[in-house]
């Protein structure tokens, strides 16, 4: 079984802004290989405050999920903040492989960012 069950990524942002019908977003990318599902919790880290917790997600086995962190909620019903740069630490119970990538529309000359996590 391919991946592991903690992932590390250090440059995530939710732009602010978009530009006309395209939204900004981004995206965890999770595949699971594996014969169980995988349950996944995020805790996002901040420069100039306490870490967030309480965001979670079901990956399936033998499936890939991408998990819109434009969309997510937490336990507490926080969603992830525009503007605000983070970083994540991504748990999983059973091991999976984790991509992020990230749409900025900002600007007319739209950009895309994937990057594996560490």
């Amino acid at each position: 079984m391919a991946g592991k069950c903690e992932w590390f990524i250090p440059d995530a942002y939710y732009p602010e802004t978009d530009n006309g019908s395209y939204v900004s977003h981004e995206a965890v990318c999770v595949l699971n290989t594996g014969d169980e599902d995988a349950h996944l919790e995020f805790t996002l880290y901040f420069e100039d405050r306490e870490p967030k917790t309480g965001f979670t997600a079901v990956c399936g086995a033998r499936r890939t999920a991408h998990v819109r962190m434009d969309r997510i909620v937490n336990a507490d019903g926080s969603k992830v903040e525009r503007g605000v740069p983070y970083a994540m630490y991504v748990k999983s119970d059973v091991p999976v492989v984790v991509q992020y990538s990230r749409l900025d529309t900002t600007q007319s000359e739209m950009s895309f960012m994937g990057v594996m996590a560490h």
